[in-house]
């Protein structure tokens, strides 16, 4: 039961409800659309125009449906942005500051980023979906490393993390953790986590490496980032989608409430 890299192959069902929930925001920057924002809203900086964006979301839900690897996600995305015109090196109008500045739209490079982060982010909150549903017999989680050649230091240091799945700690350290991060936890049962606990092989303290502020340059908003998470990826995307679904529930609920009052009226 965990997420580790990006392959191809099918994708459970919770991932594709996450992705498929979110609604759509426009940002010039990675930092105009912040945080927790990406966990209920689709964006893709620079994608400026409400069909470029459809393009890319469209290609987004069939790589997550079917399983689709980057290079097939890849070779169907790249003619629609050239044919859009979001390709290349460009002139684009910075809304926020003002002025016009070149800017780098579609390249390989970007389609890879646009590819595994929000591939990632998908897994990552069909998994939360899915450990809430089986705590009872998995009440663990283990973090892991995931296959990058390299590592970042404090990530390196969670390896072997064994906590409760109701630990405070994942509200803000479950992965991905970054730009690239491909760690990814493992639902564990209690007999395995009593095993692992007995051989030594797992710390069940929750680590505190202290925090730091962040400036958000673009917004002016200062957060207190944990050491060891890149700035705008201090959330889980499950909390925050499952916290944002029950507030629509309780609005539609609210709305249909008012009309059967009206209705007696």
């Amino acid at each position: 039961m965990s997420v580790g890299a990006v392959t191809p192959g099918p994708v459970p069902k919770e991932a594709l409800d996450y992705f498929r929930a979110k609604g759509y925001k426009v940002g010039f920057d990675h930092r105009d659309v912040w945080q927790e924002e990406h966990a209920t809203a689709f964006t893709v900086a620079k994608a400026m125009r409400l069909d470029i964006l459809e393009a890319i979301r469209e290609q987004v839900d069939t790589a997550i449906f079917e399983g689709r690897s980057f290079a097939e996600f890849q070779r169907e995305l790249q003619p629609m942005l050239e044919k859009l015109g979001w390709w290349g090196r460009q002139e684009l109008l910075d809304p926020l500051e003002g002025g016009v500045r070149e800017v780098q739209l579609g390249s390989p490079r970007r389609l890879r980023i646009i590819y595994d982060v929000n591939l990632r982010t998908a897994h990552a909150a069909g998994q939360w979906q899915r450990i809430q549903r089986t705590r009872k017999t998995h009440p663990y989680l283990l973090y892991q490393l995931g296959p990058s050649r390299e590592h970042r230091q404090e990530h390196v240091g969670w390896a072997g993390i064994l906590l409760p799945a109701d630990d405070p700690w994942w509200q803000r350290h479950f992965p991905p953790n970054g730009w690239g991060c491909k760690c990814h936890v493992r639902q564990v049962s209690r007999r395995e986590a009593e095993r692992l606990q007995a051989g030594g092989k797992v710390s069940s303290q929750a680590p505190d490496l202290g925090e730091r502020e962040y400036i958000n340059k673009r917004t002016g908003q200062v957060i207190s980032v944990p050491v060891g998470i890149e700035p705008g990826w201090t959330y889980n995307p499950g909390v925050i989608s499952r916290l944002a679904r029950a507030e629509q529930l309780l609005a539609e609920r609210r709305v249909a409430v008012a009309a059967e009052v009206d209705d007696r009226l």
